[in-house]
C-alpha cells in the first residue's frame, strides 16, 4: 500500500477522536456481550485490531524496529479500520426499538470501541511513518488519568436522539469500575421497604398516605411496578413507617422521569425529613430539592428549619440532566446531624450540621413541583429505609461476620447493581488491612422460584461478590470461598415485601 492510500484510510475515520494522546495503559476490552449482533461484532473487531496495534506500539516503545511483515500487518489493519468506521452509523441505527438499558450498554461499548480504534489509527500511522514518540513518565500519568476520566464521560452527538441514548449510557455501566469508589453504605436493619409488588395496578399504594393522588403502574419495558407521583400545589406523599427513625439510617429509591427540554426549570422532587407526620410543615425539618428540568443545568437546593428558624438555605451548582434521564438510584445517609445524598455513584450533598440536634424527624415526605400536567411524569420504586449505614468494617473485624441485605442484584440474576459497591468496598478494605484474613461469602435468596433455582442463584450471587472483590479491588482469589443457601435460612417472613428484602442477603464470615 502506498503512502497516499494509508493517509486516506486514516483521514476517513479521524472523526472518532482526532486528538487522543499516546496510550500507556491498555484499554479494557468489554467482557460482556450486549446481545445486538452488529454491536458485539463491531466491539470485538475493534479490540482485535487494537490488540495488534498495541503490540507493535510496545515494540516501538522498547526500541525494537518493525520488519516488513509488521508493516504489512499495520497497513492491512488500517484498511480494516476504515471499513469498520464506515459501518458505525449503520450500527447505531440497529439500536432502534431496543430497550433503553440495552441501548445505554451498547452505546457505552461502542464508544469504548471507537476510543480503541482512534488510538489504533493514530498509532499505526505514526508507526508506519516512523513518527511514533512516547511520552515521559509524568505525561504517561496524565494520560492514564485522562483515560480513566473518559471512561465516565460519553461524547455528545449532533443528533438529539443519539445524545439522549449516549447520555444514558454514562450511568448504565458496562462494568462496575466507575462505582469502585462509591462510599455509600446502606443500613443493615430494615425499617421499611416497598416495591409495590403487593399492590394492584391502578391503586394508590397501601403503604403510603397522601393529600392528593397517585397510582401504581407498569412502565413500558421497565421492570417491576412503579408508583406515579402526581404534582400539584401542596401535594405530599408519605411512606407509612412503622418505626421512629433512629439517629443513623439510610434511604434509597429508584426514580424514572419522563421529562424533556420543555420541562420547567421549577420541576423538582422535594425530599423532606420532618418532625410532623401530617400534611403541614413541622418546626424541625430538612429538605433537599432534586431538579428534573432538561434545558439547563439547575441547582440542587437544600434548606432546613430548626425550632422554626431557617439555618441553611443554599443552592448547590450541579448538572443532573444525564442522571435524571437514566432511571437514577438516589441514596441518602443520615448520621445524627450529618446529611449526605448520592445520585448513582456521585455524592452531591454532604452537610455536617443539617439535621436538627436532639429532635426526632420521624417522617419522610415527597413533594413534586413544576411538572406539566399530562406531559411530565415521575415514578418511584424500591424505596428502602434501613437503620445503620455506618462502618461495617469494625463489625466484621470484631465479630468475625456480618450479614447485609444492602448488596442488591438484578431480579432473578447474579448481576450486582452498581450502587451496592459501597459495602463491597468496605469488605475489600478489611482484606487489604489484614492480609491474613480469609472470608467465606454466603448468598441467600427469598422464596420466589423453585428450591433448585434459588440454591443456584444464591451460589452465583456469592460468586459475583467474590469476582467483584477480585476484579475491582484486586483481592487474591485464594482468600475467598463462596457458598449459597438458597431460601433455606430465612430471617423474616417471605410473605411480605419487607421480609423478602431481608431474606435476600449476603453473609461474610471469617475463616
Amino acid at each position: 500500500m502506498n503512502f497516499i492510500k494509508i493517509s486516506f484510510a486514516f483521514c476517513t475515520i479521524l472523526f472518532i477522536a482526532p486528538n487522543l494522546n499516546t496510550q500507556t495503559k491498555k484499554l479494557k476490552r468489554p467482557t460482556n456481550r450486549v446481545g445486538v449482533t452488529s454491536v458485539d461484532s463491531f466491539v470485538q473487531e475493534s479490540f482485535d485490531l487494537y490488540d495488534k496495534v498495541y503490540k507493535y506500539d510496545g515494540y516501538a516503545a522498547s526500541g525494537q524496529s518493525l520488519d516488513d511483515d509488521d508493516i504489512d500487518v499495520l497497513e492491512e489493519a488500517l484498511e480494516e479500520m476504515s471499513a469498520l468506521s464506515d459501518s458505525a452509523p449503520d450500527i447505531i441505527n440497529d439500536l432502534d426499538g431496543v430497550g433503553v438499558l440495552k441501548q445505554g450498554k451498547a452505546t457505552l461499548q461502542m464508544n469504548r470501541a471507537k476510543k480503541a480504534l482512534s488510538y489504533s489509527i493514530k498509532t499505526a500511522k505514526e508507526l508506519l511513518l516512523g513518527q511514533r514518540e512516547h511520552e515521559t513518565e509524568d505525561e504517561d500519568d496524565s494520560t492514564e488519568s485522562n483515560e480513566e476520566s473518559d471512561d465516565e464521560t460519553i461524547s455528545n452527538s449532533d443528533n438529539d436522539d443519539e445524545v439522549e441514548i449516549e447520555e444514558a449510557a454514562s450511568n448504565v455501566s458496562d462494568g462496575l469500575e466507575i462505582y469502585s469508589k462509591f462510599d455509600f453504605v446502606p443500613g443493615d436493619k430494615l425499617i421499611y421497604f416497598d416495591d409495590f409488588s403487593q399492590d394492584f395496578i391502578g391503586d394508590f399504594p397501601s403503604k403510603w398516605n397522601t393529600n392528593g393522588t397517585g397510582e401504581v403502574v407498569t412502565v413500558g419495558n421497565v421492570e417491576g411496578k412503579w408508583f406515579e407521583l402526581k404534582g400539584g400545589y401542596g401535594i405530599i406523599f408519605i411512606p407509612l413507617l412503622q418505626e421512629v427513625l433512629p439517629e443513623e439510617y439510610t434511604i434509597e429509591f429508584d426514580l424514572l422521569a419522563l421529562v424533556d427540554n420543555q420541562t420547567s426549570s421549577t420541576a423538582r422532587l422535594n425530599i423532606t425529613l420532618d418532625d410532623n407526620n401530617e400534611f403541614k410543615d413541622g418546626a424541625n425539618r430538612a429538605t433537599v430539592e432534586i431538579p428534573l428540568g432538561q434545558y439547563g443545568a439547575f441547582d440542587i437546593r437544600v434548606h432546613n428549619r430548626i425550632n422554626n428558624e431557617t439555618i441553611i438555605n443554599s443552592a448547590l451548582n450541579t448538572d443532573l440532566r444525564k442522571a435524571i434521564l437514566n432511571k437514577p438510584h438516589v441514596s441518602i445517609a443520615v448520621n445524627k446531624k450529618r446529611f449526605r445524598l448520592w445520585v448513582n455513584q456521585k455524592k452531591y450533598v454532604d452537610i455536617p450540621q443539617f439535621i436538627a440536634p436532639n429532635k426526632v424527624l420521624n417522617t419522610i415526605k415527597l413533594n413534586l413541583l413544576g411538572m406539566r400536567d399530562g406531559e411530565d411524569r415521575l415514578f418511584i420504586s424500591n424505596l428502602k429505609v434501613a437503620e445503620g449505614g455506618v462502618d461495617l468494617r469494625r463489625k466484621l473485624m470484631s465479630e468475625g461476620k456480618i450479614s447485609t441485605n444492602g448488596i442488591l442484584f438484578d431480579s432473578g440474576s447474579a448481576n450486582i447493581q452498581p450502587q451496592s459497591l459501597g459495602i463491597v468496598r468496605q469488605i475489600s478494605q478489611v482484606l487489604m488491612q489484614d492480609e491474613s484474613i480469609k472470608l467465606n461469602i454466603i448468598g441467600h435468596t427469598d422464596s420466589d422460584g423453585s428450591d433448585d433455582s434459588n440454591l443456584k442463584l444464591s451460589k452465583d450471587r456469592a460468586e459475583a461478590v467474590k469476582n467483584a472483590l477480585v476484579n475491582i479491588y484486586n483481592i487474591s482469589a485464594d482468600r475467598l470461598t463462596t457458598d449459597g443457601k438458597g431460601e433455606t435460612e430465612p430471617v423474616a417472613d417471605n410473605g411480605t415485601a419487607d421480609g423478602k428484602a431481608q431474606n435476600r442477603r449476603v453473609e461474610f464470615v471469617k475463616i
